[in-house]
């Protein structure tokens, strides 16, 4: 069995929310007092979210799981779930998003627990903008989780960053300069319509190609060939022999040859990013079904996925989760 849709697009990246809490109030994500956090009893337990992840692997073909939150980094036990998704036959390859904070003290562990990358979101290097986009004074914290994990081998550290209009955009160079003087590869993501606010804006993202307008001008960009980017939702250019990509999600939407599929720190399939529905597996868990059942349900969610996320249409609608509860 496979996670195949009715367009020929098969699941095989397993993105896994263990948290919907976060540490920093990014308002791209959700508003500075915080949001109503899942209640502990909804969420999955360690051996749910092992379960499930183990059902993927062995049957349903997931070949990578990336760990995710919210903040991935506030699960407790989060080194030991990392070791037990190693230890699956055939092994997935496992990797963490996370916001940073903590890393410093967890990358050694997480990397003598099987991990193999990491991606950490990093908007600016700038103290007080830091304080103004994430409502928190942790930068430091930021960049010493980065240097960690560098220094534990979770290579190549992938380094994600939104550019906001008004707020950070002047940072695109800086950041850049960054981060091929660390060895990091840099990511710049457009914002998405995932904030709990519903205050998204064309007009305030930067899109892509001002983003390659901005780097332009101080840096040489060599595309890399389209053959090689495959289902990858970066663009990938070439810096001085280091590699840095654009993930252009709403100008130039790669719906088409997604290979995603979300599973929230409640148990719900999400067959894509903006899905408006979603497939309760957590319940039927716990009512006692079988493998073979969950896996069967599970097929039939990823069945019904659409052609595209629809940002460009006139009729699209926001999910009703906001970023922090579905998971990157």
């Amino acid at each position: 069995m496979r996670l195949v849709d009715a367009y020929g697009r098969q699941a095989t990246d397993l993105r896994v929310s263990l948290t919907d809490r976060c540490n920093l109030r990014c308002g791209y994500c959700m508003p500075p007092e915080g949001l109503d956090w899942l209640p502990k009893p909804s969420l999955l337990t360690d051996d749910e979210v092992l379960r499930l992840v183990r059902i993927g692997v062995e049957t349903l073909g997931i070949t990578e799981v990336r760990y995710t939150g919210g903040e991935p980094l506030l699960r407790r036990g989060l080194p030991e779930i990392v070791a037990r998704t190693t230890a699956l036959s055939p092994r997935p390859e496992v990797s963490l998003t996370t916001n940073g904070i903590g890393l410093a003290k967890l990358a050694r562990p997480l990397k003598d627990a099987g991990l193999d990358r990491v991606n950490v979101s990093l908007d600016t290097l700038d103290r007080d903008t830091f304080k103004t986009l994430a409502h928190r004074d942790r930068l430091a914290d930021v960049l010493a989780g980065l240097e960690a994990a560098a220094a534990a081998g979770l290579t190549p550290v992938k380094v994600n960053a939104v550019l906001l209009r008004g707020v950070n955009e002047h940072e695109a160079v800086p950041l850049l300069r960054y981060c091929l003087d660390r060895g990091y590869e840099l990511r710049f993501i457009e914002q998405m319509p995932l904030d709990a606010q519903h205050g998204w804006t064309r007009e305030n993202m930067i899109t892509a190609d001002e983003t390659l307008a901005l780097l332009s001008e101080r840096f040489e960009l060599e595309p890399e060939p389209s053959e090689l980017r495959g289902s990858a939702p970066a663009q990938a250019f070439v810096v001085e022999g280091a590699r840095i990509g654009i993930i252009a999600s709403v100008t130039r939407p790669f719906c088409g040859a997604c290979d995603r599929v979300r599973l929230t720190a409640d148990g719900q399939i999400r067959n894509c990013l903006f899905a408006r529905e979603e497939s309760n597996l957590r319940d039927a868990m716990r009512a006692g079904i079988s493998d073979e059942e969950i896996a069967g349900r599970w097929a039939a969610s990823v069945t019904a996925k659409l052609p595209g996320h629809g940002i460009n249409d006139p009729a699209f609608l926001q999910p009703d989760r906001p970023m922090s509860a579905i998971g990157g």
